[in-house]
């Protein structure tokens, strides 16, 4: 009887890996750095060491499978992984086969917001719903949509690019061709550049911005009014399209919320007619960088309840 899942989460900088039971019991976690300078082979020896080592601590047998979560497009059916920008070598390669290959064991791969977004579902801010939207507000935006418990992908698995919703069809221009994307107006890198643009200084972080609000900096104070405002309109169009119960937000910025969430709320109540006539919550997410893990964790205890 599979008791654990065994899930990975891949980023551009660090790899973590995790045992989970099917309770949602974190049991073990090994973590290192992913080292793309040495090339797919190094990548992956190191992921399924990780993985050896967890299961070899618990009964093998009673593994559920394996997810992997990671950044980048995958071709969900082929196990392919279409693009993946912050992790290069990976791009255009079979992952999910060499890992079966080398591990004897299930393997499901899944797009990292999407993996986090399972994991508050599971066992985090979502676990009272089955519908959800998740923002991850970090260098980026990305996100994940969770439909009647499972994510949802799309015919290509491009589902949920919510950064690059328009939210300011005059905006900045954006490197997905776009402009007056969400993620152009409300992510770390905007905070930044906004920082920058209002002379508070060249380099800060959105971190320090918020130090500076905190300490009653007016101007950083207008730069989360601004962001907090291009939220807020992007969320109100997800909330008029899904009519979810529950939107989440997740990531790096989330320490800025009380400078933010003001004209964040504003935007939404003036904008959507639905968030105005519902009990539709906007809320933290709460297990924080451990949601990807906890989400490819659930993978293969999903497939398993799926295929029974």
């Amino acid at each position: 009887m599979a008791t654990y899942g065994i899930g990975v989460d891949l980023g551009g900088t660090n790899y973590r890996a995790a045992s989970i039971d099917k309770d949602g019991k974190l049991l073990d976690k090994i973590a290192g750095p992913t080292n793309s300078a040495a090339g797919r082979e190094a990548i992956l020896g190191a992921i399924v060491s990780a993985i050896v080592a967890l299961r070899d601590r618990r009964d093998a047998d009673e593994l559920a499978g394996i997810g992997v979560a990671l950044p980048g497009f995958i071709d969900m059916q082929k196990g392919l992984i279409l693009a993946s920008p912050n992790v290069p070598p990976f791009s255009g390669f079979h992952a999910r086969d060499a890992l079966r290959e080398r591990l004897g064991a299930p393997v499901i791969l899944e797009n990292d917001a999407n993996a986090a977004a399972l994991g508050e579902k599971w066992m985090g801010a979502g676990r009272d719903v089955d519908d959800l939207l998740l923002l991850t507000l970090g260098t980026g935006i990305g996100g994940g949509i969770i439909c009647d418990g499972r994510v949802l992908h799309g015919f290509m698995g491009m589902a949920a690019e919510l950064g690059h919703v328009t939210v300011d069809p005059t905006g900045n221009p954006c490197a997905c061709g776009n402009r007056g994307c969400l993620e152009k107006h409300a992510s770390a890198t905007a905070i930044s550049a906004m920082a920058r643009f209002l002379n508070l200084g060249e380099n800060l972080t959105s971190q320090q911005v918020c130090e500076l609000a905190a300490a009653g900096n007016q101007a950083a104070r207008r730069v989360f009014e601004l962001m907090g405002s291009a939220l807020g309109i992007g969320l109100a169009n997800y909330v008029q399209i899904f009519n979810f119960p529950l939107y989440l937000l997740s990531g790096g910025v989330l320490p800025a919320w009380e400078f933010f969430a003001p004209a964040m709320f504003r935007e939404l109540n003036e904008r959507s007619l639905t968030y105005r006539s519902t009990q539709t919550r906007v809320e933290k997410a709460t297990l924080g960088s451990d949601a990807g893990l906890f989400g490819a964790a659930c993978l293969p205890f999903q497939s398993q309840r799926a295929s029974a």
